[in-house]
């Protein structure tokens, strides 16, 4: 294959892969101009090996790609076996923290650095956490994914999982703003309607985006309609993307898109429609998943390069550090600590 170098300026599409190695179709979508960053998912991992054969065959066809997954932990965690430890739900924390505040934080970051050195060790830039949605006990699709009802106990713990992952050199993700704790309906299959008032949802929902400030390096919004605030879901809405969250909320990271195939974004209209209009409304990044066919269309049709402004900020998200060989992360003092802290805590096996 030839190496396809751009010097860091990708584009703003983040698409997947169809198995486990690279096919020709994968290779010729990830090295279009318009691409910009790869997410991973469960059917692309079987073993370490495998991955990190995988993630090499990636840089191959670009090195300025970002490689990205959703990787949180609980029932969202993409590699579990092999040896990768099987993070805990983020509601484990928030259980700790009604218990012990300071045991709370300290679990916190050894998750985010376990989580953020293994998926590292497989040369991964990004993982798409932490998910900064409240737990109202409404939504099943965010259920124990969220830290906690209350947002200042969100924000706490949000960041000092990020901590940890930036200590292991990885950045860190936001989502799904400005909540989607609140919405019985999954954006996957349906069209969330939030009924609330703008000022109930900063009260609430939005303030770990505002009080976590710098720390926060991206943001994904939410496939959810808020129509006494916007007839669009956030996610199209320049209201909430610019007026909200860049202006008011002084956001300065990387706005990505939720994924395109979902339901909830089937409002905008066509693939192309729906990338174009997030794009117009403040995301630097889409993302399309799970359609390789939607993938093609929209690469043939949108009409679209990240600012230069986009291009700062998406540069800041690639990975701090070098991968580390997995058999020298394994006698790391700071993995090891950081797992025997999660074992004390009974949060992992």
């Amino acid at each position: 294959m030839t190496k396809k170098n751009s010097g860091k300026r990708p584009g703003p599409v983040v698409l997947d892969v169809e198995g486990k190695q690279l096919n020709a179709d994968d290779a010729r979508r990830i090295a279009h101009p318009l691409t910009g960053g790869v997410i991973l998912f469960a059917r692309n991992f079987e073993s370490r090996a495998q991955l990190q054969a995988l993630t090499r065959a990636i840089r191959e066809v670009r090195d300025d790609v970002l490689i990205c997954i959703d990787h949180e932990g609980g029932r969202v965690q993409r590699c579990k076996t092999d040896g990768f430890t099987h993070l805990p739900a983020m509601a484990r924390l928030g259980e700790l923290w009604d218990k012990d505040v300071l045991m709370a934080t300290k679990a916190a970051v050894s998750c985010g650095y376990v989580l953020a050195a293994e998926l590292r060790a497989c040369d991964i830039d990004l993982s798409f956490t932490p998910v900064l949605d409240l737990d109202y006990g409404r939504s099943a699709v965010i259920g124990d994914r969220a830290f906690h009802a209350d947002p200042r106990v969100a924000t706490m713990l949000a960041n000092h999982l990020n901590h940890g992952l930036l200590l292991a050199g990885m950045a860190n993700c936001g989502k799904h703003f400005p909540g989607h704790g609140y919405v019985e309906a999954d954006s996957h299959v349906a069209i969330p309607v939030d009924e609330r008032d703008l000022d109930t949802i900063l009260a609430q929902d939005a303030r770990p985006y505002e009080w976590m400030g710098t720390t926060l390096a991206s943001v994904m919004p939410a496939h959810v309609i808020y129509p006494k605030v916007d007839p669009n879901p956030a996610g199209f809405s320049r209201f909430w993307l610019q007026d909200i969250l860049r202006t008011q909320l002084g956001f300065e990271g990387v706005i990505f898109s939720d994924d395109l195939s979902m339901e909830g974004a089937s409002v905008a209209g066509t693939v192309t429609q729906a990338a174009t209009a997030a794009l117009d409304a403040g995301c630097d990044m889409v993302l399309i998943c799970n359609h390789p066919q939607r993938a093609d269309q929209l690469l043939a049709e949108l009409q679209a390069q990240p600012g230069k402004a986009s291009q700062r900020r998406i540069r800041k998200l690639f990975a701090r550090r070098k991968p580390m060989d997995w058999n020298k992360l394994e006698q790391e003092p700071e993995y090891r600590a950081s797992l025997r802290t999660l074992k004390e805590l009974s949060l992992i096996a």
